[in-house]
Parts: C-alpha cells; sequence; structure tokens
C-alpha cells in the first residue's frame, strides 16, 4: 500500500519538471554548483519508493567513504521533506535506510571496492533505481554498465524497468569519458540529458550569501566561475593558475590579525629544493602567505643533509610563529618524503603530517577555488617572489592536454607543491569545495 507524502513538485524547480515525468530508463542531470540537482533526485526517489513499497533504490559513489556525507545524507533530507523520515531506520554500519514496517529502503554502496559491491544483497523486494552521484568520477562506462547489469537481469513487477540516475558537474577537461558519454546518448531514446545552474534556482533555495560568494567568483575569475557554477566544459588552458588572482600586500590591512598559522613542507634535499610555506588564515577570513622557507642544492656540491634542513626548518617555524603570535594548526609534508619526516621527530618530538594525497589534478581545483575567491593575498618579500614566480610558470604540458589524464610539467615546483599539501590539508577549516 502506497503511502502519502507532502506534494513534492511544490519543492523543486521548474527547470526539473521534465526531469520529474521523464520515463525513461536513463536520467543524467549535469550542470553547476547549487543547481539543486541532487536534491531532485533524492526527492524522486523518496516518493517513488514510498509509491511502491516493495521498491529498493542504491545510490553509488566511487569513493566509499564520502557516501555517508553525501547521498546518504540527501536522502535522509528528502524523507524528512517528505515527511515520512519517522517510518524508517537510519543505519550507519552498514549505510542502510530501512522501511520499519516494509523492509525496504535505500541502499549505499562505493565503486572502489569490487568485493563489497559484490556482496551487495537487497534481502526484501526488488531494485527499482540505481543513482550515480559525481558521476565523472566513476572509472568510465564500462563501469557503470558492470554495475547497471548486476541489477537488470529480472523484469519488475507494475510494469517498471529500472532507472539509472547520473549527477554531476561537469569537469574542465574536454577529454574525460564523461563528455564522451553525454554526446554519445545524447539522442538515445532511453536517456534524458538535462543541465541547469544556480540560474535556474526559482524557489529560493540558494541563500544571499551563497549568491554573493557567486558574484564574487564571477568577478575574479570570469571562466573559473564559467565552469563551477555555469558548468561549462572550459577547457584546461596552459597556464596552470591565473597570475592575477595572487594579490600582493605590503602588510595586513588595519582591523586584520592572523588567527591560525598553517605550514605546508615539500623536499627533494639531495636533487630539488625544499620548500616551507607559511601560511596566515586571517580573522576575514583571507588566506595570506606570510614567509617562505626555500633551499635548493643546484650546482652545490655538498648538499644539506636531513639534520641540517630540520635544523633550519625548526628555525624558521619557531620565528614565524613567534613574529605573527598565532597558534600553529597544522605542520603538512609530502608523504613521500620520509628521512626529514623522520629526522624532525628525532630532534624536536614534534610530528610533520604526511599529506593525504589526492589526484594532482583535483589538488590544484582545490587552489583554483582559492584563487577564484579572491581570499589569497602574499606579503611582498624576498622570501615570496619564489613563490609567486614558480606558481606563474606552473604549467600543463602540452602534450598530455588532449587526454582524460592531463599532466603538469614538473620544473620548479616546489613552494606549489607545498602549498597545495597545505590546501587541501585546510580545506575544510576554509570552506574550500570541488
Amino acid at each position: 500500500m502506497k503511502t502519502l507524502i507532502n506534494n513534492p513538485v511544490r519543492t523543486i524547480n521548474p527547470v526539473f519538471y521534465p526531469v520529474w515525468t521523464s520515463k525513461k530508463t536513463n536520467n543524467i542531470l549535469k550542470g553547476g554548483r547549487s543547481s539543486t540537482k541532487s536534491s531532485v533526485i533524492s526527492t524522486k526517489l523518496v516518493a517513488k519508493k514510498m509509491k511502491y513499497p516493495e521498491s529498493n533504490a542504491i545510490a553509488f559513489r566511487q569513493v566509499a567513504n564520502t557516501l555517508n556525507k553525501s547521498v546518504y545524507s540527501q536522502i535522509t533530507w528528502a524523507l524528512h521533506e517528505a515527511g515520512v523520515a519517522d517510518q524508517f531506520i537510519f543505519k550507519k554500519n552498514p549505510l542502510e535506510i530501512i522501511h520499519k514496517k516494509w523492509g525496504t529502503g535505500f541502499y549505499f554502496s562505493g565503486a572502489d571496492d569490487p568485493e563489497k559491491l559484490k556482496s551487495l544483497k537487497i534481502p526484501i523486494g526488488f531494485v527499482s533505481d540505481l543513482w550515480f552521484e559525481e558521476m565523472d568520477s566513476f572509472s568510465g562506462e564500462e563501469a557503470i554498465d558492470k554495475i547497471q547489469d548486476t541489477f537488470i537481469r529480472n523484469d519488475l513487477p507494475y510494469g517498471l524497468n529500472v532507472t539509472t540516475w547520473g549527477s554531476y558537474n561537469p569537469p574542465r577537461n574536454p577529454y574525460l569519458w564523461i563528455n564522451d558519454y553525454i554526446e554519445k546518448h545524447r539522442n538515445d531514446d532511453d536517456f534524458l540529458i538535462h543541465h541547469s545552474t544556480y540560474l535556474d534556482d526559482k524557489l529560493g533555495y540558494n541563500s544571499e550569501q551563497i549568491l554573493r560568494k557567486i558574484e564574487k567568483y564571477k568577478e575574479n575569475d570570469f571562466d573559473y566561475y564559467r565552469w563551477m557554477y555555469l558548468g561549462e566544459v572550459i577547457g584546461m588552458g596552459t597556464n596552470v593558475y591565473n597570475a592575477e588572482l595572487f594579490q600582493e600586500l605590503d602588510e595586513l590591512p588595519s582591523g586584520e590579525y592572523v588567527v591560525g598559522l598553517y605550514y605546508g613542507i615539500d623536499s627533494g634535499h639531495q636533487v630539488s629544493a625544499t620548500s616551507c610555506v607559511c601560511v596566515g588564515y586571517t580573522n576575514k577570513r583571507n588566506v595570506v602567505l606570510l614567509d617562505m622557507y626555500y633551499y635548493s642544492p643546484a650546482g652545490k656540491s655538498i648538499k644539506k643533509a636531513p639534520s641540517e634542513l630540520s635544523k633550519e626548518l625548526n628555525d624558521f617555524i619557531k620565528r614565524t610563529s613567534m613574529e605573527w603570535k598565532a597558534p600553529i594548526v597544522f605542520r603538512v609534508i609530502d608523504s613521500a618524503e620520509g628521512a626529514l619526516r623522520n629526522q624532525y621527530y628525532l630532534d624536536f618530538k614534534i610530528r610533520l603530517e604526511p599529506v593525504n594525497k589526492l589526484k594532482n589534478v583535483t589538488m590544484i581545483d582545490f587552489v583554483q577555488d582559492l584563487l577564484a575567491q579572491g581570499r589569497f593575498y602574499y606579503l611582498k618579500k624576498k622570501s615570496t617572489e619564489i613563490f609567486v614566480d614558480e606558481h606563474r610558470k606552473y604549467m600543463w604540458d602540452e602534450k598530455t592536454l588532449n587526454s582524460d589524464d592531463p599532466k603538469v610539467l614538473k620544473v620548479d615546483d616546489h613552494s606549489v607543491d607545498a602549498f597545495k599539501y597545505l590546501v587541501i590539508t585546510a580545506a575544510k577549516k576554509w570552506n574550500l569545495k570541488v
């Protein structure tokens, strides 16, 4: 017996009406950030679940540890919006949302663990819907097909078909598989390809604060705005960073002060430079490069040992922390650098935190997000000139641009890497997203 829910059509923007009424077996929703596309899918899945008590939906992310804070939270929100959350049990281990009476509901799985995916069993009812959130992050169309094939082997009751839902923000790289996938299926009778942006929000889901933030992106870096909020595939360009977004300061503005110090370290003591960036986070939510330690062994017959670098790094950190009189939030270092990390702990009983590296393109995206917000500054001094120069010269390898895995030129990028490690580690604190 189906259950009545709050009228869902009142909660979705008109641009999504074709999605709501779609009879297609594949509905792919792409577009810019803050377009509410994920909210629409979760609302649709809840409405369908309550109409067909025996049905189940499965939501997928490429990486399992992202499920809780994304699709699980999104379905939870939609159930509350529908006024039926009290009818469900919300489980965290494993992640499941199950109807108290029917025994059916919502399941969640990562595609990064094939064995767990194979062992995913739905004990009651049938699978009616598959949702691939951040669809572009999956390894390719073959990965999607394999998951689909697992669940479409049997005919469903009530004349239903298994419906696939995909949602993602288009990547800037035009050569990623998802762009070919969209073009391949654009005129496919089994597919609805839908695009939306924050400009389609007529119901006021986006606050004045987020709209002001979007306008700042638009003013500071229009190409980044086109990609991030209009969902346009803008290409990679040649220079990785927009040099105009590195804003110079002679000193901190009046009334602005550092509330936390962050240190990022990249080391290659035998063959390349060692860099330590000292960044201050201010009471105005700005990020300021305050100083930088830089040592290059190039042209030196006797190169500094880890014991020497350890002492010099510690002296630099002590000097800058005393100068700025702010607490140290963290000291993060390249996870591949074991010698200096071990030496530093041996000398000072302080652990340098190894960075949790992401794909280089993703780490770059976090830095670009910070720059595009217009929140990054650097103090004008000799030590920071190297930082700015390396970032201005940081370039994509043109031979790899026409591929789904573009590379950067690995030349004089030591402060660049140190800054990337720092930014991705601080991303949550600084409200950075990609």
